[in-house]
């Protein structure tokens, strides 16, 4: 496998809510495993999803494999490949892991536009991929029948960067490398990482904190954050007072302003049973409003 360099200067990304992060300096060559550490909300999944072509920046300059971005997103993407990034490609827990790497090896002629392979070569692809991912059937507990619910966090790390090698790409990415692993299985999922790296696929990968013997690429969370990001709300959203609030707040108030409501309804509504009609006239009016509105929206949901 041949990897692809990336090389990025200044690279920022503002969204329409403030900025994602800013001022992003990377050299990595072919085949170089780099970690991309920074705490929660600095921008890191962003950051990996624009240099793999799947996000636009807006700020500086980046090059993969000498694609300039964002100017040629569509081609860093034949290029490259998601490993697992949460929240974005997480495989379904319905399906099992055999099912999931057909799936994927057999979509693959139909994004790249390559032609269709032979049955045997597509398996040998997929038994190179997941030997690389350190992936057995054997290791799984009903085997190639296991579903993804039944397998355990690592395992679940090595499926996705299984199904990522099986495009044969030049870069992968894979976001939050510990999430849910203990010291061990970290290591371990590092020392998988640099197995992909030393077979010429460049890897780049996010962590809250990176191992030592590892190129690190830091990143801080943006001075400016978003508004409404950490709980509190937007500028100018000011919270509405509850319907209701002012006359429970003020007992006596509420009181004094029916006592002089009521010598106007007394005096409008005429005889009780000509009340009792406009009563029931209303409801019947308001009930018949809101079953048209849900035949509405029944039919719009249809």
């Amino acid at each position: 496998m041949r990897g692809a360099s990336v090389t990025a200067e200044g690279l920022g990304m503002d969204g329409p809510r403030g900025t994602v992060f800013r001022g992003v300096e990377l050299s990595a060559e072919a085949g170089e495993l780099v970690a991309v550490q920074g705490p929660s909300g600095s921008g890191r999944t962003c950051l990996l999803l624009a240099l793999t072509g799947r996000m636009r920046t807006t700020a500086g300059r980046a090059e993969v494999d000498g694609l300039p971005l964002p100017k040629r997103m569509a081609a860093v993407r034949e290029i490259t490949a998601l490993g697992p990034v949460p929240d974005v490609n997480d495989p379904d827990p319905a399906l099992t892991v055999a099912e999931h790497l057909r799936e994927r090896s057999l979509l693959r002629p139909y994004f790249r536009g390559w032609r269709r392979e032979r049955s045997t070569a597509r398996r040998e692809r997929v038994e190179r991929a997941m030997e690389l991912a350190g992936l057995s059937f054997e290791e799984l507990p009903k085997g190639p029948r296991t579903t993804v619910r039944q397998l355990e966090r690592r395992q679940e790390l090595r499926l996705g960067v299984a199904l990522a090698l099986l495009d044969e790409p030049r870069l992968i990415a894979v976001d939050d490398v510990g999430l849910k692993l203990s010291d061990a299985e970290r290591l371990e999922m590092w020392g998988l990482l640099r197995t992909v790296a030393a077979a010429g696929v460049t890897v780049l990968a996010s962590c809250a904190q990176a191992p030592e013997d590892t190129a690190v690429l830091r990143i801080d969370a943006a001075d400016d954050p978003a508004p409404g990001y950490d709980g509190s709300p937007e500028p100018g959203a000011e919270e509405q007072p509850e319907p209701g609030a002012e006359e429970r707040a003020d007992p006596a108030a509420a009181e004094e302003a029916g006592t002089s409501e009521e010598p106007s309804r007394r005096d409008t509504t005429g005889s009780p049973a000509e009340a009792t009609s406009s009563t029931t006239t209303t409801t019947a009016t308001t009930t018949a409003k809101e079953g048209s509105g849900d035949a509405f929206a029944e039919t719009g949901r249809a």
